[in-house]
């Protein structure tokens, strides 16, 4: 470049920037991309982002109406067995 040559920044300057935040607590800085509000870091480029739907979630049914009533009748058993130990050995 030639010493005279004045760089015209204005519309960089002026491009939307990303809207996300970072691990710092601060504004991603980054112009967005064009269209979105996202950088291309943080999802605006095409097939960024998390996948459609829950898929990282595996179903493991822990939570479901018959595994906690059978944990509560195993908890029940436990306790009464327990109770009978204690009767048996009184120290």
């Amino acid at each position: 470049m030639r010493a005279g040559h004045i760089r015209d920044t204005r519309a960089m300057a002026a491009s939307p920037r990303c809207g996300a935040g970072t691990r710092g607590g601060l504004a991603c800085r980054a112009p967005a991309v064009r269209g979105r509000l996202r950088c291309r870091m943080h999802g605006g480029a095409p097939g960024s982002g998390a996948p459609w739907g829950n898929r990282n979630a595996q179903k493991h049914g822990a939570f479901t109406q018959e595994r906690i009533s059978e944990r509560r009748a195993i908890q029940e058993l436990l306790d009464e067995a327990g109770k009978l130990l204690g009767e048996l050995d009184p120290d």
